[in-house]
């Protein structure tokens, strides 16, 4: 599956929304889970990261 998304302006940098089909497919739980970008070949792959979102006190 692919999706042609446009980037965003975020600040001084640029960000990339990713909607909840997509992080469904994933099983990411944005208010939990962290992702993992990595770039292989000019391509960037997305995966669910081991590591969680630390909780403020």
């Amino acid at each position: 599956m692919s999706i042609d998304r446009k980037l965003m302006k975020n600040g001084n940098g640029w960000a990339l929304s990713i909607n909840s089909t997509m992080l469904g497919f994933l099983d990411v739980n944005p208010e939990t889970d962290m992702v993992k970008y990595t770039m292989d070949n000019n391509k960037l792959i997305i995966t669910k990261s081991e590591k969680k979102i630390e909780k403020k006190h």
